[in-house]
């Protein structure tokens, strides 16, 4: 019997053992991770938005007459002044109409000399002369009407700038819709960006702001010259224009323009990266009694790597900023570290 019985005992005890050792292993471990305490900090009422480098004058270069290009003059990349002649299309046809209604014309003048001295002494009637002055104006109005086709045949540069690539050659035949070249003005330029809607009580004509290039940290001055008169219903953004003080940037490079507040305000401030974006709400992770606990926040300006906490958050609470991914809600974490914000914002 005890040969029977002691092998069951054995083995009972194992199975007993297995079983507790499976429930421990059920039991869920805290999640470690590092925190910093709520605190109200100074926030700067500034917002980086981003914006686009204009040519303070900027045209394309078209013929408003159809034709062969007999004259060329647009180097690529050139400086010109203005009033420069880039280009002249074949007016051949336009003149010779123009001689022509010239000869018409004087005929027409010297008929109308004499039946104006013989209506002084009224050798004629009034409405013979008056069809004869008729005339002489007619041929004049046609003279006009060549002189300015002509006219439209002779590119000019309607400003002092930079030309652009050319896109044609001589001799080509070109029609109003045809390119030849672009025509910029680029020793000032301009600044276009949108402001959200919340914040046009910052823009004020005249007023200054900072323009950051991807290039360098170095930091330029624009003042605003001009606005939309309404905002984007689509996008609820106002399209503001600035003018580039200093050397100019080049036209269509991607800039930051920063535009500060003339008040700051104190409130929480808390690293980006440990809020939780959802489809309705942010959230943010908390810790309470050893747990996790999400708290839905809502958020106000926006620093570098920092956001301002309107809503949701008190003065004291404990907000987890690292191991944000591996929290789950009432799941038990243990606190590693109190960070400073300082410290979080140099990460």
């Amino acid at each position: 019997m005890l040969i029977l019985v002691l092998p069951i005992l054995l083995f009972s005890c194992k199975a007993k053992r297995k079983e507790e050792a499976a429930q421990k292993s059920n039991i869920p471990t805290a999640t470690i991770v590092d925190v910093i305490i709520a605190g109200k900090s100074t926030v700067k009422n500034t917002i980086e938005v981003n914006g686009t480098v204009i040519p303070r004058e900027t045209v394309t270069i078209n013929s408003e007459m159809s034709g062969r290009l007999v004259y060329l003059n647009a180097p690529d990349g050139a400086k010109i002044s203005q009033g420069a002649i880039l280009a002249k299309v074949n007016d051949a046809d336009l003149q010779a109409t123009n001689k022509k209604t010239k000869v018409l014309l004087e005929m027409a003048q010297k008929t109308e000399e004499r039946l104006k001295k013989l209506l002084a002494i009224n050798g004629i009637n009034q409405a013979d002369y008056d069809l004869a002055l008729n005339q002489v104006n007619s041929f004049k109005a046609d003279l006009a009407v060549t002189q300015a086709q002509i006219d439209k045949t002779v590119l000019r540069a309607p400003f002092s700038g930079v030309l652009g690539l050319r896109q044609i050659s001589a001799g080509a035949y070109i029609t109003p819709a045809t390119i030849i070249t672009t025509l910029q003005q680029v020793d000032q330029v301009k600044i276009d960006f949108n402001v959200p809607e919340l914040y046009t009580n910052l823009i004020k004509i005249g007023r200054k702001v900072i323009v950051q290039t991807n290039e360098s940290n170095t930091k330029r001055v624009a003042r605003i010259v001009a606005t939309d008169p309404q905002i984007n219903t689509t996008t609820r953004n106002l399209r503001v224009r600035a003018l580039l003080e200093g050397a100019a940037i080049a036209p269509g490079s991607f800039v930051k323009v920063l535009l500060a507040s003339e008040t700051n305000t104190r409130n929480i401030m808390v690293p980006t990266n440990a809020i939780i974006p959802d489809a309705r709400a942010k959230k943010l992770i908390v810790v309470k009694n050893g747990e996790g606990v999400f708290v839905e926040v809502e958020t106000g300006l926006r620093g570098t790597g920092l956001a301002e906490i309107t809503s949701g958050i008190e003065v004291g609470d404990s907000i987890v900023v690292t191991g944000v991914l591996f929290v789950r809600p009432k799941q038990a974490v243990k606190i590693r570290s109190v960070k400073q914000l300082n410290e979080m914002i140099k990460q």
